[in-house]
């Protein structure tokens, strides 16, 4: 009975404390990702949006939510890890595309040296099934030369690869044929470099090229000047002939398509992504910007999005960027609720991660527990901007935390105060059918149920990862 108090006051508690209802709900607020939100790509299935951006260091992490105002506080769910020393590190502009049954994920990464950018390469991943969240296995080079920002898109059958490479003292975009999503079956031709005023800002760059069709038509839009100027921006490309892989099949608008919005304190908006409503009938762009003309090229950009219309000769209408924090209406279709905080479920057992009794102390116990909906199961996975979480228990206000810095398997998880070391960070990495394993950043250490058990209140610890159900988790929305 005691327990059952405790739950119902500890929900009311973390109801009131969210202070949201189902009708403020759909509304949200640019940032999408406020940390590490650069070159970003939302892709819409099965009900979630996936949400990917650049890292610059050796991983690719991925958002997972229901809702747009949701990827806000969504974990970064790791699920690839630079492999090898030629494409270790700096890892930017990932993108995800569903073809043939299986996903592919596109991105750019290069060798960890102090002159990196020179090293960088395109690359491809294909995951082993429908998850976008993989797992993934490499699949190749995407040609042997410097090249950023690959896309793909297949225009009238036949699959093209889209990025950016140098040329001729400008940076260009460039396209080739595929025989499949990884193999590229033709040489690259050049189909657009800067030529008009705008696109030469800081240094004379078109890159991010990214595919959009509508009624027949495809647009190609694309960022440029110099990133690191807040001029960056967006120009469009229309197919107007029959190659994509031919300058001459392309026609450039003059002007820009999306840019800097002084008014609203947007500067540099680029390297875009479009994504559709849930319910099919919106179309949306995501794209990274900075909130000061002087902020550079690098991860103080976040992630934002907002919808677009088209205009009456049947061209996209892409607006004027709109404010940080500015409330918008979600896409048409979402449901109604956003979650703030996540359970999270052992897979072997079913069970749910709590603090026992609830108790506000430092050094309470973590254990597992038939899930019952209480604050003290219920989790805010907070990214800490370098690939880390910090798990607070939405009950008590205390972080998950390894005991005394252990690095010895059975070390006990605990709860404490915030003391930011890295003993309270962890990571979440993907393992298989949506479930991860959470791994400490002090020890590599992950989660466990001590052997095995699927009792209530079976002790969880830190041990080594043996690859068991025991040691993976499910993080559900609530």
């Amino acid at each position: 009975m005691a327990r059952r108090l405790l739950t119902l006051v500890a929900a009311l508690l973390l109801a009131l404390s969210l202070g949201q209802s189902a009708a403020s709900a759909a509304t949200f607020a640019n940032p999408v990702k406020s940390v590490k939100g650069a070159d970003p790509w939302i892709s819409y299935h099965d009900g979630n949006y996936y949400l990917v951006s650049t890292s610059w260091t050796d991983v690719i992490t991925v958002r997972k939510a229901p809702t747009l105002a949701g990827l806000a506080t969504a974990p970064s769910v790791q699920v690839w890890q630079g492999d090898a020393s030629s494409r270790c590190c700096n890892i930017w502009a990932p993108e995800l595309h569903y073809l043939n049954g299986h996903w592919y994920l596109y991105y750019v990464a290069g060798q960890n040296v102090s002159d990196y950018n020179p090293t960088q390469r395109s690359h491809v991943l294909e995951s082993a099934g429908s998850d976008p969240l993989g797992p993934y296995t490499y699949k190749g080079q995407l040609g042997s030369s410097w090249m950023l920002d690959p896309t793909v898109a297949t225009i009238n059958g036949q699959l093209y690869l889209f990025g950016s490479a140098s040329g001729g003292g400008t940076q260009n975009l460039v396209a080739a044929r595929m025989s499949n999503p990884y193999t590229v079956s033709s040489s690259f031709t050049t189909v657009s470099t800067p030529t008009y005023d705008w696109e030469r800002v800081g240094g004379t760059v078109n890159e991010g090229p990214e595919i959009l069709q509508r009624g027949g038509r495809t647009f190609l839009v694309y960022s440029a000047s110099g990133c690191w100027t807040p001029d960056y921006k967006l120009g469009q490309l229309e197919l107007t002939g029959t190659n994509p892989a031919s300058a001459a099949s392309w026609t450039k608008k003059p002007t820009p398509v999306f840019q800097r919005g002084d008014a609203g304190g947007v500067y540099g908006p680029g390297h875009n992504g479009f994504f559709t409503s849930p319910d099919g009938t919106e179309n949306w762009i995501v794209y990274h910007a900075n909130d000061s003309a002087s902020d550079g090229c690098d991860n103080g950009r976040t992630t934002r999005a907002q919808k677009f219309t088209w205009n009456a000769d049947g061209t996209p209408n892409l607006g004027t960027p709109v404010a940080l924090g500015a409330s918008q209406a979600g896409p048409s279709g979402e449901p109604s609720g956003v979650a703030a905080t996540y359970t999270l479920t052992n897979r072997n057992s079913g069970k749910c991660l709590e603090v026992t009794g609830g108790s506000t102390a430092d050094g309470a116990n973590v254990a597992q527990y038939t899930c019952d909906g209480g604050a003290h199961q219920r989790w805010r996975l907070q990214d800490l901007g370098d690939d880390t979480h910090r798990l607070l228990n939405a009950g008590t206000g205390k972080v998950l935390d390894t005991a005394d810095c252990s690095a010895a398997d059975g070390a006990d998880l605990r709860q404490w105060g915030w003391l930011d070391n890295t003993c309270q960070r962890f990571r979440f990495l993907a393992t298989d059918s949506g479930y991860v394993r959470i791994t400490n950043q002090a020890t590599g250490k992950v989660a466990d149920v001590a052997d095995c058990s699927t009792a209530d209140s079976a002790d969880v610890r830190q041990w080594t990862w043996l690859n068991n159900t025991c040691q993976q988790w499910r993080l559900n929305p609530v």
